[in-house]
């Protein structure tokens, strides 16, 4: 027990990769990289090519933004607004002082585990949401099982995305020390036990690894030496995450 307590412990104090980008806009140019070879949006599972979404792929029917909606956006599934408002730089100029001056929303802002391929309606819509469960039936986003609570300011992510999503907000929860609610906690760590790593996070957490010099302990290690370099890819500018 005594050894992996210090293995966890060593995972989240590991230093960054010399490759880690240093802001979100170096990390969206590597994401767009990374998944080169599986081009599969986080919550819709829609294929897209370059930064245009194939929504016939998964059923999407955009809600109201078309023109969004036929785009990719990386999204923070953590977002920004949430880890710069408990930060001081955020008070002081939101969030471009928090990206210009404060290191660790910088390293927060810029961790690829963190950043997901996300219909652009739907990152939208999400905005800084936290991510829960909701009675409602999905309907809004045609067969994309996706439901955003606009009153009540919850996003409840397909079942699919939800073992994944816990995962992501208890490592960065971890690593950038941010508070999360006992709900939230609770919920995560439900949906951290119920819906098991799958082989798409096995893979992403060794892509990411391989970039950011660390793996998400919570899905697992990465091995250094099966790090291959990352293909050529590339897209439009998109909007914030």
């Amino acid at each position: 027990m005594l050894r992996l307590l210090v293995l966890f412990c060593l995972l989240f104090t590991l230093p960054a990769h010399a490759e880690a980008p240093q802001s979100f806009n170096a990390a969206k140019k590597i994401a767009w990289q990374i998944y080169a070879t599986r081009p599969i949006t986080f919550y819709c599972q829609c294929s897209y090519s370059g930064n245009r979404v194939d929504l016939s792929s998964c059923g999407y029917q955009p809600r109201k933004q078309l023109r969004r909606a036929q785009r990719v956006e990386w999204e923070h599934v953590v977002p920004a607004w949430v880890i710069g408002h408990q930060r001081q730089c955020w008070q002081q100029g939101g969030r471009k002082n928090c990206a210009r001056n404060d290191a660790r929303f910088k390293a927060a802002e810029a961790d690829l585990h963190n950043l997901v391929p996300s219909i652009g309606e739907v990152n939208g819509d999400r905005s800084n949401y936290a991510l829960g469960m909701l009675s409602e039936k999905p309907s809004q986003y045609g067969a994309c099982p996706m439901v955003v609570n606009f009153k009540g300011k919850i996003a409840m992510p397909p079942q699919h995305a939800r073992g994944a999503s816990a995962r992501i907000y208890l490592y960065m929860a971890e690593r950038y020390q941010l508070r999360l609610s006992s709900l939230d906690r609770r919920t995560y760590e439900a949906w951290n036990r119920q819906y098991p790593v799958s082989e798409w996070e096995r893979w992403r957490n060794q892509q990411v690894g391989c970039v950011m010099g660390h793996g998400n302990p919570y899905v697992g290690t990465y091995d250094p030496n099966q790090c291959q370099p990352l293909q050529r890819a590339s897209a439009a500018g998109n909007r914030r995450g």
